[in-house]
């Protein structure tokens, strides 16, 4: 009898993605019907580099090309016609799934403290834009304490630096630059610099200056000003007793009459002066964080509102004599 025939050595094969971020269809639609990326990226409300990287990203997940491009046009491959009618399935799912469910929980979004000017205007742009669509604010006073927050789904979305994250945490979130937020110092009535209607960084050299150190909510904070003033000859103060409500800030604050560093939007607090910081123009790098996978309706409008204040006001512009930590240059860019 003869020798059974050796099995045919398996040929290669693809393996398909075992998830599919609905965003990534969601741009590839877009561009799919515009076949333009900067009307795409526009319709969007992201920016085309994004837009493009959302788009090669899915052909890297899918295994496949989906448009060919070329200076003059954009038109979809075989593989880009075929995967249209499922992707609008799988959105127009996804659109009636959050429509059933809209109205159940509204968007929880951390402003850090009540009176946090670009947070808090990104919310009420959102609400303008979705009057529908509830969107709460929640006040966790610092990413790192908004961020356990995120991860464990008891707050959607929060404002702050990125970058100052642990990367334990950085690992399951995401964000979009929001701001270059410039910084300011709060002097106490009565101080040497207080005459002066902007202070120059060289000027705070032998002070002691409040940045946070010791709150475990805000050491993303500390950490920026422990790199602004590295070299500058100013210290960063102490640890204080952490306070809670703003009351007790402006209190102990008063007790220690040491300069506070801050935000040019920061909030008055009584028998202070707020002062800009300049020469140069430190810049504190604000974003939109969420947790990775986050499906919400409220969620998209609220990215829709950070996008659009960005552009109408000159967030992302960085001046000539702007400073920011050389870590954080390369997160203030759109999202992968």
């Amino acid at each position: 009898m003869p020798a059974p025939s050796p099995a045919p050595a398996p040929g290669p094969h693809r393996t398909g993605p075992h998830h599919l971020d609905p965003r990534l269809l969601r741009a590839f639609l877009a561009v799919a019907d515009e076949l333009h990326f900067t009307r795409a990226a526009a319709r969007l409300y992201v920016a085309q580099q994004a837009l493009s990287r959302d788009v090669r990203r899915l052909e890297r997940e899918l295994g496949a090309e989906l448009f060919v491009r070329t200076t003059r046009q954009v038109t979809l491959t075989g593989d880009g016609e075929r995967l249209v009618p499922y992707a609008r399935r799988v959105l127009d799912a996804q659109d009636e799934l959050l429509a059933a469910f809209a109205q159940a929980r509204p968007l929880l979004v951390d402003l850090n403290f009540p009176d946090q000017a670009t947070a808090r205007s990104v919310l009420l742009r959102a609400r303008e834009l979705a009057p529908d669509l509830e969107l709460m604010a929640r006040y966790e006073s610092g990413l790192t304490g908004a961020a356990g927050e995120l991860l464990a789904g008891r707050l959607d979305a929060s404002f702050g630096r990125f970058a100052g994250l642990d990367p334990a945490l950085r690992a399951g979130l995401d964000h979009q630059p929001v701001r270059y937020e410039p910084m300011a110092v709060v002097l106490p009535e009565g101080h040497r610099l207080a005459s002066l209607e902007r202070v120059p960084l060289a000027a705070l050299e032998g002070e002691t200056v409040y940045a946070g150190a010791g709150n475990p909510r805000t050491p993303e904070w500390t950490d920026l000003a422990r790199q602004l003033f590295e070299g500058r000859g100013i210290a960063i103060a102490p640890p204080v007793p952490l306070a809670v409500g703003e009351e007790e800030f402006q209190r102990i604050m008063a007790k220690t009459r040491n300069p506070i560093l801050a935000v040019v939007d920061f909030p008055a607090m009584p028998a202070t002066v707020l002062r800009p910081l300049v020469d140069p123009v430190p810049l504190s790098p604000l974003s939109l964080v969420w947790r990775r996978g986050l499906v919400h309706p409220a969620f998209d409008v609220l990215r829709r509102a950070a996008v659009e204040l960005s552009v109408e006001r000159g967030w992302l512009q960085l001046p000539a004599d702007g400073w920011i930590p050389a870590i954080d240059q390369h997160d203030m860019h759109p999202c992968d």
